[in-house]
Formats: C-alpha cells, sequence, structure tokens
C-alpha cells in the first residue's frame, strides 16, 4: 500500500531502460530480456492458475513503463521531513473533506465499525493519505496500469525481482477471476489498488465484498472501507483503542529513553517526565512506547500497539503519524502542542547516507546505507550522541552530521 499521488509525482524522470536491458533498437533472432523475462512470468502464472488466455493475453506485446523505476527513488514519506509530509498531507481541506466523507458515507462506517471494531476516523484517515478521498482514482496523469506497473518492476527492478513477479501474478488472478475488469485495474507506480491502495497479494488475503454485489472491488467505497478494516483486524487492531498521543518532555528528561522499543505504562511515562496531551488519567496502566521524530526540537509521542498496525500499512514513520494524526483530527482534536523544528534543513539523501556509512564506521550500526532515517539509524545516532556526550535525542541533522565528519 502506498501514498499514491506523492509518489507518482515523484516519478519525473525516465529511466533508460535499455541500459537494464529491457529495450533494444538492434534487431535480433533471440528473445530480448524484457520478453523473456514476461514469458516466464507467463508461465509461472499458468502454472498458478491463471489460464493461458489472461497470462498471455495480459503481457504479450507489453512494453515497459520508462518512469515506473524512477518513483522507486522518490518515495515522499521516506525523503521528506516528517513535518513537510504531515503539513502537505494534512491541510484544512483534507479535515474538512473527511469530515463531509464520514456523514457522506455514516451508514457504511457504522456498520464496519459493528463488524470489525476499526472507528470510522481511522478508516477515513486511511483513505484520505492514500487516494484522496478516491480523487485520483481516474486521473490518467496519475494512475497507471497495474500490470504493466508490475512488469516494468519485475524484469528492471533488480532489489525486489520476486516481489513484484509475485504480485504481477496476484494481478493476473485478479483479472481471470473477473473481479475487475481490466481498463479499470489501475493503480500507483507499484501496483496498489482502489480507494485505499491494496497490493495485489493484499487483495487477495483481505479484500472483502460489503457492498453485496458479488465481487470484492477496492474502486467501492464500502467495499475498500471494509477491506481495509479487514486488514487492520487481522494485523492486530485493537478496538477501542487510540493509537497513541502526544507527550511533552520535561527539561530534564532523558531521550536515551525514547527509543521506540521499550514499552511502559502510562503512570511510568509521566513518573519519567513524559506527560500525555492529553493527560487522560485512564490510560495510566496501558502500554506505551515513546519516540522523539525530531529530537529535543520537536514533539514526541507515545504509541501504543495499534500504531504498530498503521506501520504495517507502510513502514514510514512519517506516514504512521500522518494516519494517526488525520484520524484524530477528523475526531474533532486540536493539532500537536509542540510544533516542529522547521527552520533547520533537512539533510539530503546524499548526506543521510554519508551519516549513516560514518556511524557504521563509528561502531554504531544504522542498518542498510538508503538514505532512509529509520528506527536503526536513529538508535545508531542515539548511541553515538550518548558516547560522546551530547543529548541522545535520535535527530538527524546538519550539525550531528558535521560532527561526525570531524570525527576521528
Amino acid at each position: 500500500m502506498m501514498r499514491l499521488a506523492r509518489l507518482l509525482r515523484a516519478a519525473a524522470l525516465p529511466i533508460a531502460l535499455a541500459t537494464a536491458g529491457l529495450a533494444s533498437s538492434e534487431p535480433s533472432s533471440e528473445p530480448s530480456p524484457w520478453a523473456d523475462c514476461l514469458g516466464r512470468i507467463a508461465a509461472d502464472a499458468q502454472a498458478r492458475g491463471v489460464p493461458p488466455a489472461w497470462a498471455d493475453g495480459q503481457l504479450v506485446g507489453l512494453t515497459p513503463n520508462p518512469d515506473v523505476q524512477a518513483a522507486t527513488r522518490g518515495q515522499a514519506e521516506f525523503v521528506k521531513p516528517i513535518w513537510a509530509y504531515l503539513d502537505a498531507t494534512i491541510t484544512e481541506a483534507t479535515i474538512a473533506e473527511g469530515q463531509r466523507k464520514l456523514e457522506e458515507w455514516a451508514a457504511v462506517l457504522e456498520a464496519i465499525e459493528r463488524r470489525t471494531g476499526v472507528d470510522r476516523f481511522t478508516l477515513v484517515a486511511f483513505w484520505g493519505v492514500e487516494s484522496g478521498y478516491g480523487k485520483v482514482l481516474d486521473d490518467a496523469a496519475i494512475v497507471r496500469p497495474v500490470v504493466q506497473s508490475l512488469a516494468t518492476l519485475a524484469c528492471g527492478d533488480p532489489s525486489r525481482p520476486s516481489y513484484w513477479r509475485d504480485e504481477l501474478v496476484e494481478a493476473l488472478r485478479i483479472l481471470a477471476r473477473g473481479d475487475v475488469p481490466p481498463a479499470r485495474l489501475t493503480g500507483s507506480w507499484a501496483g496498489a489498488m482502489g480507494h485505499t491502495q491494496f497490493m495485489p497479494s493484499v487483495y487477495r488475503a483481505h479484500a472483502v465484498d460489503f457492498d453485496g454485489d458479488g465481487r470484492r472491488d477496492l474502486w467501492s467505497v464500502p467495499d475498500a472501507l471494509a477491506s481495509t478494516a479487514n486488514y487492520l483486524v487481522a494485523m492486530g487492531w485493537r478496538g477501542n483503542e487510540p493509537w497513541g498521543t502526544e507527550a511533552v518532555l520535561g527539561e530534564s528528561f532523558d531521550y536515551a529513553l525514547a527509543d521506540e522499543d521499550t514499552p511502559r505504562s502510562f503512570d511510568a511515562w509521566r513518573a519519567l517526565g513524559a506527560t500525555p496531551v492529553p493527560d487522560r488519567k485512564a490510560d495510566g496502566v496501558a502500554q506505551a512506547t515513546l519516540v522523539a521524530p525530531a529530537g529535543a526540537g520537536g514533539p514526541a509521542f507515545l504509541l501504543r500497539p495499534n500504531f504498530s498496525v498503521i506501520l504495517r500499512y507502510n513502514t514510514s514513520l512519517s506516514y504512521a503519524l500522518t494516519v494517526a494524526h488525520l484520524s484524530d483530527r477528523l475526531r474533532g482534536q486540536a493539532a500537536f502542542a509542540r510544533d516542529w523544528p522547521r527552520g533547520d534543513r533537512a539533510l539530503t539523501e546524499a548526506e543521510r547516507r554519508d551519516l549513516q556509512t560514518r556511524l557504521d564506521a563509528h561502531g554504531h550500526t544504522a542498518g542498510a546505507v538508503d538514505g532512509r532515517i529509520g528506527p536503526k539509524t536513529r538508535a545508531a545516532i542515539r548511541a553515538y550522541q550518548a558516547s560522546t556526550g551530547l543529548r541522545p535525542d535520535g535527530y538527524a541533522d546538519v550539525t550531528l552530521l558535521d560532527r561526525l565528519r570531524t570525527s576521528p
């Protein structure tokens, strides 16, 4: 599942598919690497129950999409500062439109709540973040044919070819079953489909027919919202529990405790100097972990188990926090009490990779050198900061990178 509109705006630069062996201007009696790849996928699809008419018919004559691979390098939720992602997604217009959707689909949402225990505000927040409440689904400048996108990735992305091939076979199975007509099977550059952006394998496992027309159709609002609720329940969603809350940290708070990993009760967090906002005393024994995405210069959050379920939908902290906060704003709750360090210059991708490399060189493993600041990198930053007498708040900024560059 992907953030559709933002991701596709990042895919502006074409790639040279010829260098990947996907196209050739030279005539040859031998099948091209692209045709050979599609032939193997068609055979795999048939072995997995897709009739030849669908396996061959959808792949023969297909050409790669030169924009698709470029999009893998520009996912906004991984490369933008967290506040930029939040600001671009949660606006007064987004909130107002979400509240209109809550009214328009109140009966459907109430029925889904009764059946699954997933609250309507969370479902509509997913809908808003994933597809702008469905606004982009018929925008030909944004959505692309799912089969072509997945074929381009399956035959041209060396990092995850087996994943993309499996998703392509699942897309062919959707078509063969008649759940979605071929012209309607459109989605993100990565093949995510419908109002709430399911990948084909997630569709197979979790999509439901909620509107009773005999088809599991993610372009139907009731089916899409109910399917999302079904997925969340399967991932461990706890009904009647919030995702978490913002927390105000005292001046002397030990940021080493914000490790995103260690659960403590709300009462224990209060005793350590982390006060929930709003401060609901009834949450006292509930367990939460603490994260400070922008370190001491920004807001911190106490995260309960449902936040981990949101992360199963998309592993980006920026994405999960956006869904969580939009759900709260749709409930009528206020914006964050503490602002983000908006004056800070965000590190470029090259600088983030340099940061990770230098952390590793100092003995603090940051995980893959991928330019994405995730839990492992923040843990490595905290370890480095603690070893050098800095406040271990885990924040990756220019000052930290400069210090690493000048450290022996």
